[in-house]
């Protein structure tokens, strides 16, 4: 089967966040699939498993080296770019994709590929926050009082946790006890710890929940996320927000997401938009 590698939410090659895409041609066992996943070992690969259906989607199936998941921001946006280009041949400027949380629409303009994610649903909130800052290896002051620390998903949750400064932000590790005992515990999902660095400009990192807590250098799910958080707690005093989202610089593979929500009648629309370079192709043996 054909193969591509491209670079999400980079502004160039060799940044962003890689992934795979697969276009099977036969039909793929589901532990098929997580052994390629696992072979591949990027933090996402996918699989378009039809072509264009009725609804004029495509069914794809993302799975990280572990685990099958219902929704991720870049793999969406990856393989929604190659079937732009090399199965549409660039005929169109939107793409659907039909996931396991429904289908995510992305649209083309300009190089730059933006996905409408779910609206969001807003989960606990934790008030120790000693717990977060042990769980980070940073103390409890660094982290943000203005702010709650809450669970948010737009299909894959994630703990938001705002901090003061940026020192604090590149200062953050993961302990895994401390981290496996919350998952355990209390409630499993990533971590995602922001710090606004300009006006219209946040700096965000995310160590995922998946074994080892690796830190994924962009992640459009848990910035979609973050975008419900700050329209809910009125971070920037407005109801409709643009703004660009840096990631990834503390691990070498800097990144740009650019997001645009709005919050009307208790509606949110969240669009997390980037671009996506081709690296290679080739042929699955």
């Amino acid at each position: 089967m054909k193969f591509y590698i491209v670079d999400v939410f980079a502004e160039q090659k060799y940044q962003g966040n890689q992934l795979a895409v697969l276009i099977p041609d036969r039909d793929l066992a589901v532990a098929e699939m997580q052994q390629i996943a696992r072979e591949i070992n990027f933090s996402e690969t996918s699989f378009i498993v039809s072509g264009k259906q009725e609804n004029g989607g495509y069914d794809v199936r993302i799975f990280t080296p572990d685990v099958e998941v219902p929704f991720a921001g870049h793999p969406t946006l990856g393989t929604a770019y190659v079937i732009h280009k090399m199965l549409e041949e660039e005929k169109s400027n939107k793409v659907t994709l039909n996931l396991e949380v429904g289908e995510i629409p992305v649209t083309i303009e300009n190089g730059i590929l933006t996905m409408t994610q779910k609206e969001p649903e807003f989960g606990m909130v934790i008030e120790n926050h000693q717990i977060v800052a042990d769980i980070l290896k940073i103390n409890k002051e660094d982290i943000h009082e203005g702010y709650p620390v809450q669970v948010v998903s737009t299909g894959l949750p994630c703990m938001v946790i705002p901090l003061k400064t940026l020192d604090a932000l590149k200062k953050c590790a993961v302990n895994h006890e401390r981290f496996q005992g919350f998952i355990d515990n209390t409630y499993k999902c990533n971590l995602l710890m922001f710090y606004q660095e300009g006006e219209d400009s946040l700096r965000v990192r995310v160590f995922v929940d998946d074994p080892g807590f690796v830190e994924d250098p962009a992640t459009g799910s848990a910035n979609g996320n973050l975008a419900g958080y700050l329209l809910k707690h009125n971070f920037f005093g407005k109801s409709s927000i643009t703004y660009k989202a840096n990631q990834g610089q503390e691990i070498g593979r800097p990144s740009l997401l650019l997001v645009t929500a709005e919050l009307t009648g208790g509606n949110y629309t969240i669009k997390v938009g980037g671009k996506v370079h081709t690296i290679a192709e080739g042929t699955w043996l």
